[in-house]
């Protein structure tokens, strides 16, 4: 078993125990470099939830990571723990994720580069449908979209947009 999936194991089995509405995103292990880390493992964790992830929430499961790493002698050398949201900065990784997101905007990059932008409005085992926007619309005259089916193996990475009127 590699470091990410026990991490990803133990941090699935405190979601569970804390709060079936919370889910992990991923896991990221990699060395650390520079002056600042002085060569420490980063363990990144990106939790989501059907109606989001506190900060408590996080410092929660990264207090029980942490301890649960020291007690199994997981990681033997210094390392520093991460656990956060999935923020908007992060892409969309799951279908649950999607469907959290049903009603917002989007971006999503397809395998050959090209973009789809609009509002998300279903989701299924296979697809998305977005109510896309024509580029390069003026902001003036009224929107008209066009509903796009999008086959969840086209998708290169989706990203919820911050959309401020």
């Amino acid at each position: 078993m590699t470091l990410e999936s026990t991490i990803a194991d133990w941090t699935n089995e405190l979601l569970a125990e804390q709060d079936p509405t919370l889910f992990l995103v991923s896991v990221e292990v990699s060395p650390g470099s520079g002056e600042a880390s002085r060569g420490a493992r980063k363990v990144r964790i990106y939790l989501d939830g059907d109606q989001g992830v506190s900060i408590d929430t996080c410092a929660e499961v990264s207090r029980a990571l942490a301890n649960r790493i020291e007690e199994e002698e997981l990681i033997e050398d210094a390392y520093t723990l991460e656990v956060s949201s999935a923020g908007l900065s992060q892409p969309l990784l799951l279908r649950r994720q999607y469907t959290k997101n049903i009603g917002r905007h989007v971006k999503v990059t397809l395998a050959d580069d090209k973009t789809v932008q609009g509002k998300l409005l279903a989701v299924t085992d296979e697809e998305i449908t977005v109510a896309a926007e024509p580029a390069g619309r003026s902001k003036k005259k009224p929107i008209k979209t066009t509903e796009t089916t999008i086959d969840f193996s086209n998708i290169k990475k989706t990203n919820v947009l911050a959309l401020f009127n």
